[in-house]
């Protein structure tokens, strides 16, 4: 068995000593629910690799969205390069739920697009989980949507072994029941293929690994884990397990099973709705479900299968689920990241998807049952959870209730850096007061960070910034993720140098250069400057020795009292700490050598260059593929800088390719 080994340069400096030892004093004494105050850059994320590492426990980490998911993964696979740190995240870039307006009696069909990359990652996670014990999923809340059954899933693989037999109709038609697709041209992801003596398998967890059965007879002789792009021999295997190419595969005994469960609810239901002098609804529902009925006796699923989960799984009405928190062992550890904005999330999840279905059983597009395809309820995952660890610079009151007020702290950071400087000045001309801070930031070096309170007022200042010949941008909801990480880059390289937003400044922002954090209408008491935004928006310039807050307000707030207080508390401890210890604030600069290696590809190369460097179609093919290669693979580390860049020169030279062809 494998155990959980860091690989860092680093060891536990600071806080963090203490709060390892105290989490894991915790955990030790079975307590169930622990709270780890950590403060930005107080290096959150090491703290928990080492807890993980001493723990030696399989272990989820949840976030509360896609990128701080995706942040908090590359991190612990830089950590923990051995061991298996997985990925759990929905795989729709695209996805419209089905749903009925009953005002103008408008039925939305379900339309997704399937993230073909991060449903590779998903199997890679569950396979994990059910494989080994040195795992580390890293999910957003995904994890508490409804999944295949773990029983199910495990029941049905197929186990490979060189010296065994295995006749090679039942092996093509286990493959088959797995929802792998025979393609003997096309060789990818989730299909086979036969060539003489031999079976490829492209396995639904990897992007660029495929095993070849190589038979005598029926005896299994060799298995060969090789490229599918090349063809060229990896490595030879010594057994393989082959997990279905669905979370929701099952055997046939199961669909017969579940068929004869929704013709017996379809009955009744139909009932229901003829005592209820509703015509339309039963001959809409009579006729969905026997198509669906149909297909899945033909072929084994159907559109929308999900809706009729419970039948499958064998649940009762009313119960939970199965999730990714049934794939975990028993003494798994949980850590709710960024926990303030996680548990109110998780909270939200069960309501919304309820009142949407709901509306669709009333008039006849589902059956009851489909309300059980739905996410946990809150109740239902405090009931699932493991031991856990809520992490957050803002806890909220569900954790702190749950811990007792007994809060784990990581105020002293590694670096010696102090939380910012405040300052308050008068919301009147707050704007032409901000112009003169942001030369004097700006003439050091440094960069500015302003949070306004809406979407117009962020783009009405920018574009009088622009017209000052500031070089300004936005960031608000209505930017795409892909275009929010090249704004940031642009700020960090210094393309830009001012940065205007809203709620998207506050938690996962590490932007080392700034300068300075100017929070606009500070007294504007709410959401947007509530304490808890207040404390997070603060923390963004605590990444700079010299960082400071400037907080425009006419009135003192108690959510500007509180954040002063809790900042002011926060930077004596720490200035005691460093005086005490000799340290000197040193801003950190680890980011930007990452940012330079995303330099290292030049996504403007032009045709005219292509042809310069290749000067035969033969080159310029086998560097195409070297390419794709690059792309996936930082795509599967999910660097998708670095992946767009290398797909934009692809795309480049692919057209050169056919000028030379």
């Amino acid at each position: 068995m494998n155990n959980f080994s860091i690989i860092s340069e680093y060891k536990p400096a600071g806080d963090q000593p203490k709060a390892i030892d105290e989490i894991i004093a915790g955990l030790n004494s079975k307590k169930r629910s622990q709270m780890l105050l950590g403060i930005t850059g107080s290096g959150k994320t090491f703290t928990m690799a080492n807890i993980i590492e001493r723990t030696n426990r399989p272990t989820l980490i949840m976030a509360h969205n896609k990128t701080l998911a995706a942040q908090i993964y590359s991190e612990m696979k830089s950590i923990f390069p051995k061991n298996a740190v997985e990925y759990f995240v929905s795989y729709y870039d695209y996805y419209q739920p089905e749903a009925y307006i009953a005002r103008t009696d408008t039925f939305i069909e379900k339309d997704s697009s399937i993230n073909e990359q991060i449903d590779l990652m998903r199997h890679s996670a569950t396979r994990s989980l059910l494989e080994r014990r040195d795992v580390i999923v890293v999910s957003s809340v995904s994890c508490i949507y409804g999944l295949g059954s773990p029983d199910l899933y495990y029941q049905m693989t197929v186990n490979l072994e060189p010296g065994k037999s295995y006749p090679r109709d039942k092996l093509l038609n286990d493959l088959i029941n797995l929802q792998y697709e025979r393609n003997d041209i096309g060789f990818e992801r989730g299909c086979f293929r036969v060539k003489g003596d031999n079976i490829d398998i492209f396995p639904s967890h990897y992007s660029d690994k495929a095993w070849r059965l190589s038979f005598f007879g029926n005896e299994l002789e060799y298995i060969h884990e090789f490229d599918p792009l090349t063809g060229e021999k990896l490595a030879k295997l010594d057994k393989a397990m082959v997990f279905g190419n669905s979370h929701f595969v099952m055997p046939q005994e199961t669909v017969n099973s579940a068929i004869s469960g929704i013709e017996e609810e379809l009955q009744k239901r139909l009932e229901f709705l003829k005592s209820q002098d509703k015509p339309l609804e039963t001959q809409r529902l009579n006729q969905r479900t026997q198509y669906d009925l149909e297909m899945l006796t033909e072929t084994g699923s159907c559109k929308g299968v999900e809706n009729y989960s419970r039948f499958f799984t064998g649940r009762n009405a009313g119960e939970p689920p199965p999730t990714l928190f049934e794939y975990l062992p028993e003494d798994a550890l949980l850590f709710v990241d960024e926990s303030h904005v996680s548990v109110p999330q998780i909270r939200a999840m069960y309501n919304g998807d309820r009142a949407r279905k709901e509306v669709l059983v009333e008039h006849g597009f589902r059956l009851p049952s489909a309300l059980d395809n739905r996410p946990l309820k809150f109740e239902e995952w405090e009931k699932f959870r493991p031991q856990t660890v809520f992490v957050s610079a803002t806890p909220g009151p569900f954790e702190l209730e749950e811990t007792g007020d007994t809060v784990v702290e990581l105020i002293i950071r590694p670096t010696g850096l102090l939380d910012p400087e405040c300052i308050i000045k008068p919301a009147t001309n707050q704007v032409e007061d901000l112009i003169g801070e942001i030369q004097a930031t700006i003439a050091k070096g440094f960069r500015v960070l302003v949070t306004t309170l809406t979407k117009k007022m962020a783009e009405d200042l920018t574009a009088y910034l622009q017209e000052l010949k500031y070089k300004t941008s936005y960031l608000h909801s209505n930017i795409h993720t892909l275009e929010r990480i090249e704004i940031l880059r642009d700020l960090r390289q210094g393309t830009i140098d001012i940065l205007v937003g809203i709620n998207l400044l506050r938690e996962g922002l590490d932007i080392p250069e700034c300068g300075l954090v100017a929070i606009l209408d500070a007294d504007k008491e709410g959401f947007l400057r509530s304490e808890v935004s207040l404390i997070q928006t603060i923390g963004r310039a605590a990444r700079n020795s010299e960082g400071r807050v400037i907080l425009y307000a006419d009135k003192m707030t108690k959510s500007i009292d509180k954040a002063m207080s809790e900042t002011s508390r926060r930077r004596q401890i720490q200035q005691e700490y460093n005086e005490k210890h000799g340290i000197i604030p040193k801003t950190i600069n680890r980011a930007i050598h990452a940012l330079a290696e995303l330099e290292k590809v030049d996504s403007k190369l032009d045709k005219k260059q292509a042809h310069t460097l290749f000067d035969n179609p033969a080159k310029l093919k086998a560097h195409i593929e070297k390419l794709k290669k690059d792309m996936l693979k930082a795509a599967s580390n999910l660097e998708f800088e670095q992946a767009a860049k290398l797909r934009d020169q692809l795309k480049t030279l692919e057209e050169a390719a056919l000028e030379l062809s």
